[in-house]
């Protein structure tokens, strides 16, 4: 099993045993249909009877009541947007790109996949003749109302390509197109805690009895990098569908989200910081979620991170009657590449090992270890089973954690 978590900070992936400045953790939480439920969250912090900010994310975080899925979609992905709209649409139809492309073809308008795609990122938009009878057509295949994508169509842009901007092409990089965490955010991956960014980060993961996840408690501390910033997202994401965020607690920062997207296995948290930061102002984050029991033993736990930490620690603690027969760390250049910079690292005799990295350098960086023969099998050691880098909780400077 693995998890990652992201934010604009950074990214927690691979939780095994989950980005932009922040982490992102994914728990192989079992799949359902595209409808979410938020996790039991306990946000404690320095204003903990503040008035609740009103909205579906809010009570998803402080009460634990179910949200519909059309009030998570309209928060969670901007989904009053032309390029929201169309992603939700997509996922409530259970279409694929190829598919809604074919059926496009099937009524005499060619659009390709990367076009379709495009759109739905916001990259581009329909502008031209054919583009815009394509659209009238996509009403109709998604089973929407005649106008409800045309009439959120803004105005002509200017001609040539569109880069995308810098924190969020950083983010692609390491994690790679169609990524868990650019779609558990939807529109908001562009902005992605591009305000803040990771100075330390300090991961803690607990390898329960039965060599599974059992926890992930992160802290993050943030500089912001211009005046006004007083919030961070965090993404985590895990890969045992068995596995689901059970509990959240958040010690330093204020909870405001706590969503779970079944479909996606990812977790997305909102913390504020309490406060408006001053440029260059400093703040801590810490919060630590429990996982239910998963079916299948962890081998990994990876962090991405899309700018230089200053410092990365990695602790992985495990249970007496799990304990691994050899670990190892490595570093990836982006998520998907193979693992190189393999190291051996010692297990402790309070059965824990760590990974302190200074001046850490952008991308992936993990720590894998394997199981004998008598602790739930063979475990690979390979460091997969995380999903895009993402995967735990996310800071503003684009660093990320995955268990796994």
């Amino acid at each position: 099993m693995s998890s990652r978590t992201d934010t604009d900070t950074g990214t927690d992936t691979g939780f095994g045993p989950a980005e932009a400045g922040g982490r992102h953790a994914t728990t192989g939480a079992r799949r359902t249909e595209a409808g979410t439920h938020p996790a039991q969250a306990r946000p404690t912090g320095p204003h903990p009877t503040d008035p609740l900010p009103t909205g579906a994310h809010a009570t998803a975080a402080r009460t634990g009541e179910a949200i519909t899925t059309s009030a998570l979609h309209a928060a969670a992905t901007g989904a009053d947007t032309f390029p929201g709209v169309l992603r939700e649409a997509l996922n409530r139809r259970g279409l694929s790109l190829e598919r809604v492309s074919e059926r496009l073809r099937g009524r005499g308008i060619a659009i390709s996949q990367a076009t379709l795609s495009s759109w739905q990122r916001g990259r581009s938009q329909p502008e031209r003749a054919r583009s815009l009878r394509a659209v009238e057509v996509l009403e109709e295949i998604l089973e929407l109302p005649a106008g409800a994508l045309r009439s959120l169509l803004g105005p002509r842009r200017p001609r040539g390509r569109t880069t995308p901007a810098g924190d969020e092409g950083a983010a692609l990089q390491i994690l790679g197109e169609d990524s868990v965490v650019e779609k558990a955010l939807g529109a908001r991956f562009r902005h992605f805690n591009q305000e803040t960014s990771s100075l330390v980060v300090h991961d803690v993961v607990t390898i329960g009895e039965s060599g599974t996840l059992s926890g992930i408690s992160t802290t993050n501390v943030l500089r912001a990098g211009q005046a006004g910033a007083d919030r961070v997202i965090f993404v985590l994401s895990f890969d045992d569908e068995a596995a689901e965020p059970v509990d959240i607690r958040v010690t330093c920062g204020r909870l405001v989200e706590a969503t779970y997207l079944k479909r996606l296995k990812s977790l997305v948290l909102e913390i504020h910081f309490g406060r408006e930061l001053a440029k260059l102002d400093t703040t801590v984050v810490s919060y630590a979620v429990d996982v239910s029991p998963s079916e299948t033993p962890a081998t990994h736990y990876e962090r991405w991170s899309r700018t230089n930490l200053h410092e990365y620690l990695q602790q992985v603690f495990f249970h007496p009657g799990a304990l691994p027969s050899d670990c190892h760390r490595y570093v990836r250049e982006k998520v998907g590449d193979p693992p190189r910079a393999q190291r051996r690292i010692p297990l402790s005799d309070t059965h824990n090992v760590h990974v302190l990295t200074s001046r850490c350098k952008p991308g992936v960086h993990g720590v894998a270890w394997e199981y004998g023969q008598g602790t739930g099998g063979t475990a690979r050691a390979d460091g997969t089973g995380g999903t895009d880098g993402t995967g735990g909780t996310g800071g503003t400077d684009g660093t990320g954690d995955r268990p796994g």
